[in-house]
């Protein structure tokens, strides 16, 4: 196996090696100490005593991780790391480039060695190397990456050498790193991913769920990606603008008015069958049930006051040894039922 890696490692040239491999920035060394899962990390302080805080890195001066150098460690003491034309074993720096440059290689690809004639005379033969594609390309992927702003704790700046993914969960690694440098060119130095599953809510003798199950996926990058501010960290006249670009282009106020529309007129149809013809949605009406047990208790308050302080007026009025006198109630009949009755 070590054979194998030596001859691996050695049969790719230098100059073709990945340039960030080297060229890692502060934040992004420390974006890729952040996302180290929790149980490498564990065991690297146990182990070695690593327990780098906030916004720091653990990664050596040449950019390996701790893994990354002790892979290091381990071949050159199995004589697996190729040696200079000097006869010295690689430098740390040299064979993590040698190794990023396999990694970074273009996939698919093979080399197939045919007999072929020549063009002067047909009947002399000649071994030609042609390139093959291995399977078959994929145009308009149907799947969706759905970007997500990283997860950032507070007091601590956002990381731009990082990018969250949602995604569908059947996606791998391997085809991030494709669907990423194939549609959108950007290259990636780690991936990490992690499974959420949908919640279930217990609902009779089976259960519903109530989100559906998405993997999310947290990419390194190699040139920085400044997510845009929140609306809330925005200050008041940018805020404005924000707000006014987005209801110019996606009309975000009509569109929620008219998906009330259609949930109250549904509401109707159902609540009053053939009647709901004759109603018509206005615009100013209370929406929202717990709006609706506001204004109740809201009218509630309202009539028991009402209702409170006539009955203080009578009780008054009595005091003073005088008549009380009640209005009638008002017509609640429609105006024209009235007046063909008066007739």
């Amino acid at each position: 196996m070590f054979r194998q890696v030596q001859r691996i490692c050695s049969g790719f040239p230098f100059p073709s090696a990945r340039s960030y491999a080297t060229q890692h920035t502060r934040k992004a060394l420390a974006a890729r100490t952040a996302s180290t899962p929790l149980a490498v990390r564990e065991r690297r302080e146990r182990q070695l005593g690593l327990a780098p805080g906030p916004e720091e890195t653990d990664a050596t001066p040449d950019g390996l991780s701790p893994s990354d150098f002790a892979r290091y460690q381990r071949h050159k003491a199995l004589d697996a790391i190729p040696k200079n034309p000097d006869g010295k074993y690689q430098s740390p720096k040299e064979w993590v480039l040698r190794r990023n440059a396999r990694r970074s290689r273009i996939r698919g690809l093979r080399t197939i060695r045919r007999i072929v004639p020549t063009k002067d005379d047909p009947t002399v033969m000649k071994t030609v190397n042609e390139v093959d594609v291995v399977g078959q390309p994929v145009y308009l992927p149907n799947i969706i990456f759905r970007l997500v702003r990283n997860h950032t704790p507070e007091g601590q700046d956002y990381n731009p050498f990082e990018a969250t993914f949602r995604i569908p969960p059947s996606i791998t690694k391997t085809d991030i790193r494709s669907y990423l440098l194939a549609v959108y060119g950007i290259k990636t130095t780690y991936i990490r991913t992690d499974l959420y599953y949908g919640r279930l809510k217990p609902r009779g003798a089976s259960n519903r769920k109530m989100r559906s199950t998405y993997k999310r996926a947290v990419v390194g990058l190699v040139h920085p990606f400044y997510y845009p501010h929140r609306m809330e960290d925005m200050q008041e006249e940018e805020r404005e603008n924000r707000e006014q670009f987005i209801e110019q282009q996606y009309f975000v106020k009509e569109e929620r008015e008219m998906f009330a529309q259609s949930r109250f007129r549904s509401a109707v149809v159902t609540a009053r069958g053939q009647e709901s013809k004759q109603w018509k949605f206005d615009a100013g009406s209370i929406k929202g049930r717990g709006k609706i047990l506001r204004e109740v208790a809201r009218r509630r308050q309202l009539k028991e006051q009402m209702v409170s302080g006539l009955v203080g007026d009578w009780h008054r009025t009595r005091m003073e040894g005088k008549m009380v006198t009640v209005d009638l109630p008002r017509n609640r009949k429609p105006k024209k039922e009235a007046e063909a009755k008066a007739e």
